[in-house]
């Protein structure tokens, strides 16, 4: 993966993008737990690649949670007009969310 995954959140726009974009998502999750299984990190913080939620259930409980949290927009946060970029960017949020 050449780029970080903040960054081709920014570059989703359109369903090729979205479907490359879960590839990718799907590989740093993959790297992550290689990571973990040679040098654990810190129960009380994220994983090497910044995953908050090691678990399915809590990777989506955390992408639905703000899902609803920014539906109308946040303070640093603008919704965007196109929906494979809002579904990556949940997606994201997933992963770093708490």
């Amino acid at each position: 993966m050449t780029k970080d995954l903040f960054e081709l959140v920014n570059l989703v726009d359109s369903e090729e993008s979205f479907i490359y974009f879960l590839g990718c998502i799907a590989q740093d999750w993959h790297d992550s737990e290689r990571k973990e299984v040679e040098a654990p990190s810190s129960l009380y913080g994220p994983t090497h690649n910044g995953w908050e939620n090691g678990t399915i259930g809590s990777y989506l409980e955390a992408a639905a949670t703000w899902a609803e949290a920014s539906k109308n927009g946040l303070e640093f946060y603008k919704k965007p007009d196109n929906p494979w970029r809002r579904a990556a960017e949940i997606l994201y949020m997933g992963k770093i969310y708490e």
